[in-house]
């Protein structure tokens, strides 16, 4: 990589780690092009440059997010043997990420109905089915061998995925009291029965 490519990659990477710290500390209406160029000290122009414009950034950074949360979960699920512990060790990973990852995780669940990601929806959605991969590859033989319900693979998202998620979403939002030690204990093996042949 060239000392250009490298300098434009650093930038890059300084945008979108700053624009999370800025959604952090102000929330969605302190989210601006504004306030992410002045704590980053870089100019719009540089922004518009590699990202488009602040949807683009906004996007990539949940793109950026995404991949993070599933890398995680596919590392704890690969590392298991069976269906069972499989789809519990993701559950865990995913409360794991939430409480050590406040930040990114509360980017992730805001974000879901925002409108930078209507306008990169195409990208977003490519990358989350890129992001899922792993997990369906390692789910893929369970089913077929009868080790988890025959489900079709959006509903296996959805069954694994949804509740953890609407738990995490809850943990982040000042109007519910959710704890994720107690959610750690119980939310496992309720999924897991969800998935179960038996």
């Amino acid at each position: 990589m060239s000392p250009k490519q490298q300098r434009g990659e650093a930038t890059a990477d300084r945008l979108l780690t700053t624009a999370l710290q800025v959604y952090a500390s102000s929330g969605q209406q302190g989210f601006t092009v504004n306030a992410v160029t002045a704590a980053s000290g870089v100019s719009l122009g540089s922004l518009y440059h590699h990202f488009g414009s602040f949807d683009g950034l906004a996007a990539a950074l949940y793109t950026r997010c995404m991949e993070e949360l599933f890398e995680e979960l596919t590392t704890a699920l690969t590392a298991t043997r069976t269906a069972r512990t499989g789809v519990r060790a993701l559950v865990r990973a995913y409360l794991r990420f939430t409480e050590e990852r406040p930040d990114a995780a509360l980017f992730l669940h805001a974000s879901a109905y925002s409108g930078y990601l209507a306008a990169h929806a195409d990208r977003v959605r490519e990358a989350k089915e890129a992001a899922l991969g792993g997990i369906m590859a390692w789910m893929r033989p369970k089913v077929e061998a009868g080790d988890v319900a025959p489900t079709p693979e959006p509903l296996i998202e959805a069954l694994v995925i949804g509740p953890v998620a609407e738990t995490a979403r809850r943990w982040l939002s000042p109007a519910y009291d959710i704890d994720l030690a107690q959610a750690a204990r119980v939310l496992p093996d309720r999924i897991w029965r969800s998935l179960s042949p038996e």
